[in-house]
Formats: C-alpha cells, structure tokens, sequence
C-alpha cells in the first residue's frame, strides 16, 4: 500500500513540476532578415521553445545540399525539405555571423499550447516524421510556422487584413526581394510562369519570412479578441552595408551587348548582301534549347509554379529542331512561314506582358528587340528575288 501511494506521489509530483515548467515556459517566432546568396535573399523563420531547464529553436528549411541527387530532385520538384532543431544561442550566433537582423514575437499561448507546441515539434523532429514535400510558396519554411500555429491553437488566430499593405502578385513579392537587375531575379522570371501572376492574397503572403513576422504582429486570438504576440523584440539589427552591384556582369548589359552584337551583324549583312548563317545557328539552337527547358520545367515536374510559362513566345522550343532550315541558302517555303510565326509569337509576349498576363524579365528586352529586326531581315533575305 506505501509503495501505491509512493508512485502516486511521485506521478503527481512530476505532472506538477511539468505543468509549472510550461507555465514558465516561452513560445516565440523568430524571423531572420535575408542573407547575400539566391537562397538566402528570403530569410528565414524558427519557432523557439525557451523552458526553465532547455532553450531550443525549430525551423523547417533544412534540406540534404550533399545529397549527390540534390540538383536532380530540385529540378524535378521533388526536394524533400526537414524540420530541424538547434541551441538558440547557436542559432543567434550563426545568423549574427552573417550579418542577419534577428527578430522575435513571444506568443500569447495557454499553458497547454506550450505544451503541445513542444510535444509537436519534438515528435515532427523525429527521422520518420521531418521531412516533407517542399512548395516554394505554400509548404516552405514560413508556411510551415503558420499553419503549426494554426494546428495548436486550433485554428484560433485571426490573420488581421493591413489596409497599408499595396495588392501585389506572387512575383511581385518574390522581386521585393531581388535586385530586378540580378541573375537571380532573371533566372525567376524565365523559370516561373504565368501562375504566380496572379494577385496574391494577404494570408498567402506569408509564404516569405518577412510577412510572417508582420502577419503575426497584427493577429488576434479569436477567442479573447486579444494580440497573439504579446512581447516584439529586436535581438540583433544587421549592420548596413553598401550592395556593391557589378552592372558590367548584370542581365541588362550582358544582354545589350549580345542584342547589339545582333543588330550589328544583321546591319552588316544587310550591307554587304549576305547573310551570317552562324548567327542563325547560334539564335535558334540557344531559343529552342531554353525553349525546352521550359517545357520540362512546365510538364516533366511536380513545380506548381512553373506552369503555364509565356516565356516559350520567345523561347520557341522547336526552333532547335528546324536549325537545319535556317542554315539554307534557300530554305523551304514553309521556314519563312515559320518565321512569321516567330514575329507574330513575339508580338504576342508584348501583348500578355501589357495586358498583365505575365510579366517578363527586363533584362530581356535588348535580346528581344534584336530578335524581332533578325527575324524580319531573314524573311527579307530568304523573299527577295535572285
């Protein structure tokens, strides 16, 4: 009969000792501000679980760089991403290494979401559980913050509309982010499609860090019409320093010089009466290769957002295959219907990218405009009478 009562007591005592740990308990957000590399420029959230006895920070962005598939799987849309954890003060020191604002919002949690907030992320942390199907936009490392927060609280948390906030589409917010005049942003503009053209809504901003951060600061608990965040802190501010940017190796000038390369060429075929069947070869084998590249961004992959993509009215992906035609003295009569077509295609990207049906790279239009004068003095080389 002691020993009954001796378990007792101690049960008893333990579950006191665990409930006035997580009364002591913080759940906080942790928003870290964007780094210098592609990967980075989105920055970065954590959940961070401070106890009396441990203080540890959880975050979803973790995936498998060495992994000799990694390339292959990311292009395919089928990168698993993991949940992870690591010491806070690890964490801080890491992002303070790179130079990253840190900020953090102490949630207003219950005692028993504190607690179930750290059972979930200890139980999801486990091997058969971290990993996940990664979605650049609705399953990444912020959304996964929200939709926790959500699970946990059972769905209790209102997400305030902020009237100052201008409506934008996913690439919009995506560029709010990257220089317009950088590979980065260019590379996203060519691989993305007309999709992410589409206006976003306030809650799905919050597939970016940042929005988390000013999402969360403005929410509600529906249940008490109180603040979800009821602590804001500033744990590191980045040190300012000057973006030092290269336009010499920027998109827009590496493109002006290969458009006028084109004009040039084209003006001294013009004079001279011939025709550089080498510039040809380099145009429709560089269009039509990008061009299937797209289509197998578009069709061969589990990415959402590569769908869709008016890119190929520039990027015609058979222009690789009809090469042949294009080195001809004389080709046949259906390569110069064929490059009307590519005229028309072109004229067509002008009219979706002023109706906003998807907006285009900058750094294109010298490239572009050079395409349009080649493609017209080919229809003249190839109809002008012997």
């Amino acid at each position: 009969m002691k020993k009954r009562y001796l378990v007792l007591f101690l049960f008893s005592f333990v579950l006191t000792q665990a409930q006035n740990a997580y009364e002591n308990t913080e759940i906080s957000v942790l928003t870290i501000g964007p780094g210098t590399s592609l990967n980075d420029a989105f920055g970065h959230n954590g959940i961070r679980v401070k106890t009396p006895y441990s203080d540890v920070t959880y975050d979803y962005g973790r995936f498998p760089f060495n992994d000799p598939n990694f390339y292959l799987n990311f292009a395919r849309g089928k990168l698993l991403y993991s949940q992870g954890y690591s010491n806070t003060y690890s964490v801080i020191d890491f992002y303070k290494s790179q130079n990253r604002s840190i900020r953090e919002q102490v949630l207003d949690f219950t005692t028993k979401e504190k607690q179930d907030m750290h059972a979930f992320l200890e139980t999801n942390a486990l091997p058969q559980n971290r990993e996940y199907l990664y979605d650049f936009f609705y399953d990444n490392c912020a959304t996964k913050i929200r939709d926790v927060a959500e699970e946990i609280t059972n769905n209790n948390i209102h997400f305030n509309e902020i009237e100052t906030l201008n409506k934008s589409t996913f690439r919009d917010l995506i560029q709010q982010n990257l220089y317009w005049n950088s590979w980065g942003s260019l590379g996203i503009d060519i691989a993305l499609g007309s999709i992410i053209d589409q206006q976003a809504t306030q809650y799905h901003y919050m597939f970016l860090p940042k929005y988390i951060h000013t999402f969360f600061e403005t929410a509600t608990l529906k249940s008490t019409n109180t603040p979800l965040v009821k602590q804001s802190k500033i744990v590191y501010s980045k040190t300012e320093e000057k973006q030092e940017q290269n336009f010499f190796s920027s998109p827009i000038f590496i493109f002006g010089l290969l458009g006028a390369f084109i004009l040039f060429i084209t003006y001294t075929d013009h004079k001279k009466g011939n025709r550089s069947t080498w510039l040809d070869f380099g145009i429709f084998f560089l269009t039509g290769s990008i061009g299937v590249l797209i289509l197998l961004l578009w069709f061969a992959t589990d990415h959402t957002a590569t769908a869709n993509n008016y890119n190929l009215l520039w990027a015609f992906a058979l222009n690789v295959f009809v090469i042949g035609q294009a080195l001809k003295t004389q080709p046949k009569t259906w390569f110069i219907k064929y490059i009307k077509l590519l005229i028309i295609l072109l004229c067509l990207l002008l009219f979706h990218w002023i109706m906003g049906v998807q907006r285009f790279a900058y750094g294109l239009i010298p490239l572009l405009l050079a395409l349009v004068i080649r493609y017209i003095y080919l229809i003249h080389c190839f109809t002008k009478k012997p």
